[in-house]
């Protein structure tokens, strides 16, 4: 069957764009909204030893389960896996809003990061189903769009719930909204035709183990080293197991195609550099004086690069190719680490507010280039797990980055401002890294254009 656009109906293109706009809304939102209120809830509820997993059971589970779903939907249709997700999502949002102690809320917030995980390949998956290379672009403008609101939203509705009607509600919240991309749902016709195989149950409970593991090591106060090692055997013996598996839940042949291999090594490393400075760049201006809200607003400027280099990115993949585009994107995200290396006491909020201006042209360039790229180099049957890979490796690669970020925030102690600066100073290098490790990318000499 047909993947392209004209397959599809307007209304039915609109309606499918619609429910993963508002279903990528609520589920962004939900992994920045406890930021400012669970402080509130800890009070409440009491347990402040789980504090730290309420935020990473729901990440752990969000970054592990988007692959999977990437590749379940290749097997088994887009539609069929989204719902699932939506309504998981719905039912974790219910249950942590009847949550009567902090085991438990961490528990429900892992169910929320199974839908999220669910969730989240699927407005880059179905966008590559339903539009043609030149007008992906300003589709994932508008999936920035939402991004960027979401992380401004978040705190603020945070904060508005916990003042009048309650924590809860900013769980219970999602519920009508996850209804109502349902029924948008339901308009949308596949135009995906599945391949039906074996699921690769085994490999997915190797994979999901070994990669929490890893990333548990960041909460985890006793024996981390122990648990890190325990992960990386895990993810050891899911490779050597996959390798053998007729239909992998990961198919490790991807990475023998060397645009995707070298395009997930760059946007790894671009993702660890300074992906994570907009959780600190907040920090540094409350730090400077300026209130919760107008600190938020820094990261609009990070929203706008985004949209002004990802609308047209498509458009150059066509005439330039991918190469030129992410060598060009990551010199401009060099650029931007310097701008940020150089914050001292004083500086002001335009400025920062321009330095995320610029982070925002180089990652809406690479993650769209990236992006189309994961989608073009595959068969139509492997394009929702090169897909939803390709968004995993930025998950791993940011929640690495944040990691050593926030260890060196932290053993700077009471020198906050020399702690940010030693991060800042490690984004601009790690930048350097990822322009060097773009320059192994080669395009084929045939660029697919379908």
């Amino acid at each position: 069957m047909s993947t392209g656009a004209a397959a599809v109906r307007p209304a039915s293109r609109l309606a499918a764009l619609t429910s993963v706009v508002i279903a990528m809304l609520v589920s962004s939102m939900d992994s920045t909204i406890t930021n400012t209120t669970m402080p509130k809830i800890a009070e409440e509820l009491g347990g402040m030893g789980f504090y730290a997993w309420t935020f990473t059971s729901y990440m752990i589970f969000c970054t592990v389960l988007t692959p999977i779903a990437g590749r379940i939907s290749d097997l088994f249709g887009r539609r069929l896996v989204f719902s699932v997700g939506l309504i998981v999502f719905m039912t974790g949002s219910l249950l942590c809003g009847l949550a009567d102690s902090m085991p438990m809320l961490v528990l429900y917030r892992a169910v929320q990061g199974i839908g999220a995980g669910l969730i989240t390949p699927f407005p880059m998956i179905i966008a590559g189903d339903l539009y043609p290379v030149e007008k992906r672009g300003k589709i994932q403008a508008l999936f920035t769009g939402m991004w960027g609101l979401s992380a401004v939203l978040a705190p603020l509705v945070g904060s508005l719930f916990v003042e009048t009607v309650g924590w809860r509600w900013i769980f219970w919240i999602n519920i009508p909204l996850c209804l109502v991309s349902c029924a948008l749902l339901f308009a949308y016709k596949e135009v995906y035709e599945p391949k039906k195989a074996a699921v690769d149950v085994s490999g997915a409970v190797l994979f999901t183990i070994g990669v929490s593991l890893l990333l548990s090591v960041t909460v985890v106060e006793r024996m981390p080293y122990l648990v890190a090692a325990c992960g990386l055997l895990f993810i050891v013996w899911f490779v050597l197991f996959e390798r053998k598996h007729p239909s992998p839940i990961v198919p490790l042949a991807l990475f023998a195609i060397r645009p995707i291999r070298w395009m997930a090594v760059n946007i790894l490393i671009a993702c660890t550099a300074l992906f994570g400075t907009s959780s600190f760049v907040p920090l540094f201006l409350q730090h400077e004086g300026y209130s919760i809200f107008v600190s938020g607003l820094s990261l609009l400027g990070m929203s706008a690069g985004w949209m002004l280099s990802a609308v047209p990115a498509g458009k150059w993949v066509l005439k330039y190719g991918y190469t030129r585009q992410i060598i060009i994107g990551n010199a401009i995200l060099v650029a931007s680490g310097l701008l940020l290396m150089f914050l001292r006491e004083g500086t002001g909020f335009a400025y920062v507010t321009f330095a995320m201006f610029v982070q925002g042209v180089a990652y809406g360039l690479l993650f769209t280039v990236t992006t189309i790229g994961a989608q073009q180099f595959v068969g139509p049957h492997d394009k929702g797990v090169s897909t939803s890979l390709q968004m995993f490796v930025r998950n791993i690669g940011t929640s690495v980055g944040v990691t050593i970020m926030g260890g060196l925030l932290n053993r700077a102690g009471d020198d906050v401002m020399g702690g940010i600066a030693n991060l800042f100073l490690f984004g601009a290098a790690m930048s350097v890294v990822a322009l060097l490790s773009a320059f192994g990318m080669r395009d084929p000499k045939e660029i697919p254009k379908g």
